[in-house]
Formats: C-alpha cells, structure tokens, sequence
C-alpha cells in the first residue's frame, strides 16, 4: 500500500499490524461475541451487519481503495465503504437537501458527494492551515465550510475525483480527516484558548495533542461500539463541555498539595436520551491523564453489552440501561490501569454563562490580546477564511483557534491594535462585537446536507437572528439558542436555553417540517437539560433555505 498522501499515519499503522490483539481481545475484534460465537448480522439488523464490516476491515489500512474510487468514479464504490468505511476518514455521503424519509433508520438519500470533517485537535490553527482548507472548499466544495460544536471544520460537495487530493493536501499542510467521523475517537476538544488565558489553571493542550496521538489511527482503537467524545480543559470556565463529553478533564487544584491536576468525568452524552456526565472520586494528575483516558476507551472498546444495539451503544448507557455505577465505572478502571486514583478534592463548578471566547480578551502575556469572531452558524466562505489567515498574520502570530460554538479567533494581537483588526474583521461580516442573538445562536448541519435531519437549520438560524436583533434591538442577556435539525442533538439543544429541535407537524392534513422547542437547559454550576414545552412551529412561518442563506 502506498503512503503517499498519509504518510505520518502509514508509519504507524504499519509497525502495528505485526502485533498480535491482546488475548482478551482477539475473539470480539475477529467477529465474535464474549461467548466466542460468531457474529454473522443474519437477522439483518443494521447493528451487527456494521459490527460484521467493522471486525472485517480497518478503514484506516485502506486508503489505497479510497485512491482506486477516484480513479474508477461515484459508481464503482461498494455499499460498506459509501455507508461505513468512508466515515473513519471523516467522510458522510452526502444527503439530497430533503432529509430522513422515515422508517426504522430514517435515513434519507444521498447525492454522489461527500460532506468531509476536518480534524483539529484543540481547536488549534495556523493560518497556512486555513488557506489550505479555504482553497479546497474555493475549488472542490463550492466556496463554503462549516465549523463544527467539536472545533472541526465540515466541507461539503466534495467529489470522490477530488478526495485523494483533499487527503494529501491535508496531511502537508499538518491536518487530516482520520477519525472525525465513524466509531472512533471523535476530535478531541480543549480549550480554545489555552496557553494565552489570562485566568486558565494550566495549559492543558499538550495532553490533547498527546491523546490525539495515541487514540487516533492507532489500529487497537479503530473498532469502539460507537462514537467517542474526549475533552481536556484547562481553563476555569469548561468551555468545551465536559458535561456531554464521553470522558471530560477540566482542572482543579488540590488544595493540600497546591498541584494542579484534573476532575474526571465520564458517560456524558445528548441525543435522544441526554445524560450529564458522571463525576468520578478522582484527582487525576498530570502524569495520569494519558493512562485514565486508555483505560476508559479500553472499557468502551470492550463492552459487548455496547455493541448488540447501535441506537443504545454509546458509553452512557452503561450507566442508563446496565446498571453502573460511578464506583463500578472507577474500580473497573483502576484495575484496568494499575493503580488507585487519589480520591477528588471539592470543585465549583462555573456559571452557566457564554463559553464563546466572542470579543477582545486580555492575555496572560502582558501586551497582547486576542480576538474571538462570532461566526454566525458556523458558516464561512472561501473568501472570509483567506481574510481571517491574512488578518492573523498581520495582526498576530499566524495562530486561529476553532471554538465549539463555532467560531473563530485571532491570537497575540498587540492590545493598541486591537481596535483596528477588530473593524477589519467587521469588514469581512464577522462580528467581534455581535448581539447577544448572534453570538449565542449555533446551528448543526440541517437537511441542506445531512440525510438523518428532519429540517432546515442554518437559513433558519440566520433569519431567527436577524429577526430578534430587529425585534428586540436593546436585549442585552445570555442567551444559547442551539438549533438542531433532529432528535440526535448534533446542535445540542438539551443544553441550551432555548432549543429548537427540528420535527414534523401536520398542517391541513399534510406532514410538513416544524420546530419543537425546549427551554432552561444548561451546564456548569446549575446543569440541567432543557424541558420540552409542547409547541411545534411549522416550518412554512420562517423563510426557505434560499431566501435566508
């Protein structure tokens, strides 16, 4: 195989083939049950005929298959690589701009493109990084990508033809796709901020980047139940969500040993059935935290009780549906790395206020400061993507950071600049300084591109906001407005203080897109997930798609 275009991955993937699977592993990742019987998928559930592809083949080993569809076009691509395969290297077929249709997967149809994640851990960003990515989207996916809840970006429209190219033009420019999608690893979130906030605990960056390393392409960790969620954050404001991460690090200090460790949390997760996450009794230090994440993905990765189920295998359910506890779910990790953890020390936990770093914000280097854009939606064009490189080498070092409320901000600015990038910004319809309805409002993918969603969600967003800036010109509280194109909470609206969750409505006998909404939710000191209040709006009340993009 070639590893021409991956080659960093190709390294190690390649030492690693030659390992033998630990014994207690050999009979699930070769296709059979904790009682040794085979897994065959007859009974023709879409879960164990996934569990079937994924024990045949490691996506991450056949990049040569992905080169030889682009040779060969859209139609030589079998069905296990366009609904499964594709997806370990952060590809999704595309969907038709309708949405689910109905039925058991409700899954709706696809066009012969791709929408394609980009992975970046920690939100971390150079501005030759995003000049690469604005010239794919300028030539292979109609000049737009979307920033993500998970600080990736999201192209859309990608050809197979062009695939190969976006894959190695990555791997150059020190980006990749691999993981952002598929039962794996998600990208691991941090804060957006570390290593410049003028208040954070630690810089905790570093174990992103480690983490990434070691769980990401790694071929012992390619096969999880289901998809993964890790956050490590080292400011005081939990801006990235521990609480609906799969395992959540936010730092603490002991207040004997004056140390600076990590809180652990785990099990967090929304969809359909939205669980906070657990605190463990642990201090986790420093040294530690690499090992706890292993043993918590090892925990995951084995769970045979996750894998009879697609729609109940995330790491929630253990605690949902089997029975655990935060002292079953800590013993069996602390056999599984070797070692007690040192019992947690008390936290406060933040307010539930914006964690969207949105202004100019002093950093812990005297001097300097930086400046966070609200990016309505997540949405920006090729051309806003080149301004933004531009402006952070001009005005900063060259460094971006993603945020999960999907936007995006300029370091090490000098603060008598400050005032200047912040109009330039303005110039390239961004905001520096948005209302509270354009800074708090995210938005998912919607019908325009994902086949699961029931509705239209980024037109909706931009007209919702310019309607409540015109309606109420002076509001000047926090407000989240998380709007989601289906019940699987991609625009996590569980957590928001208004929620709109994409439905369906009758109206004059016919089925027609709605907007169901739910309020009070919320993280930090006074978590909660928000209450359905009973009300569906039909989508025939806001504008279409085209009138509001």
């Amino acid at each position: 195989m070639s590893c021409s275009g991956a080659a960093s991955w190709c390294r190690r993937s390649s030492r690693a083939r030659g390992r033998r699977d630990p014994p207690q592993l050999g009979a699930r990742r070769r296709g059979r049950d904790s009682a040794g019987r085979a897994v065959d998928g007859s009974q023709g559930d879409e879960g164990p005929a996934r569990e079937r592809l994924k024990h045949a083949t490691n996506p991450w080993e056949a990049i040569a298959e992905i080169r030889r569809f682009a040779r060969e076009g859209y139609q030589s691509i079998p069905a296990p690589w366009l609904n499964t395969y594709f997806r370990w290297w952060g590809a999704y077929t595309q969907g038709d701009g309708i949405g689910a249709v109905g039925g058991k997967s409700g899954e709706g149809k696809a066009v012969p493109y791709f929408m394609v994640r980009i992975r970046i851990p920690n939100g971390q960003l150079f501005s030759h990084q995003l000049r690469t990515i604005a010239g794919f989207a300028e030539r292979s996916a109609r000049g737009v990508a979307d920033i993500t809840v998970r600080e990736n970006f999201q192209l859309h429209w990608v050809p197979i033809e062009d695939l190969p190219d976006l894959l190695e033009n990555l791997t150059r420019a020190g980006l990749s796709t691999m993981g952002t999608c598929g039962d794996v690893t998600r990208n691991i979130t941090g804060c957006p901020v570390a290593g410049v906030d003028a208040d954070e605990m630690v810089d905790a960056s570093p174990l992103v980047q480690a983490a990434t390393r070691m769980l990401n392409g790694n071929p012992d960790f390619y096969n999880l139940p289901r998809k993964y969620k890790i956050t490590i954050a080292g400011c005081r404001a939990w801006c990235s969500y521990p609480e609906i991460n799969d395992v959540g690090m936010t730092a603490i200090r002991h207040p004997q040993s004056g140390e600076t460790g990590f809180s652990l949390r785990v099990a967090g997760g929304l969809s359909t059935n939205p669980h906070l996450a657990v605190r463990l009794n642990a201090f986790i230090r420093w040294n530690q935290a690499l090992p706890v994440i292993r043993g918590i993905t090892e925990i995951f990765r084995d769970s045979d009780v996750l894998r009879q189920d697609r729609e109940k295998a995330r790491l929630k359910f253990l605690f949902l549906q089997h029975g655990w506890t935060a002292e079953r779910f800590q013993a069996e990790l602390e056999r599984r790395i070797g070692f007690a953890l040192e019992p947690a020390v008390a936290e406060d936990p933040p307010d539930d206020v914006y964690r969207d770093h949105v202004g100019i914000h002093a950093q812990k280097q005297d001097g300097y400061v930086y400046a966070g854009a609200a990016v309505l939606r997540g949405r920006l064009t090729a051309e806003q993507m080149r301004a933004m490189a531009d402006l952070a080498e001009r005005y900063g070092t060259g460094e971006l950071r993603t945020t999960t409320m999907q936007n995006l901000l300029i370091l090490n600015v000098r603060r008598e600049r400050a005032g200047e990038l912040a109009r330039e910004i303005e110039a390239a319809g961004l905001r520096v300084q948005g209302s509270p309805f354009w800074r708090g409002t995210i938005a998912c993918t919607g019908t325009e591109f994902c086949k699961l969603a029931l509705t239209e969600t980024k037109g909706f967003a931009r007209w919702l906001v310019e309607e409540l800036e015109a309606r109420m010109p002076g509001f000047d509280q926090h407000l989240k407005i998380h709007v989601t194109g289906c019940p699987n909470s991609c625009g996590q609206h569980w957590i928001a203080d208004l929620g709109i969750e994409g439905k369906k409505t009758k109206l004059e006998g016919t089925m027609v897109d709605a907007y169901y909404f739910c309020v009070g939710g919320g993280v930090g000191k006074h978590q909660h997930t928000a209450r359905p209040v009973g009300y569906r709006a039909p989508a025939t009340e806001v504008p279409t798609p085209s009138s509001a993009c």
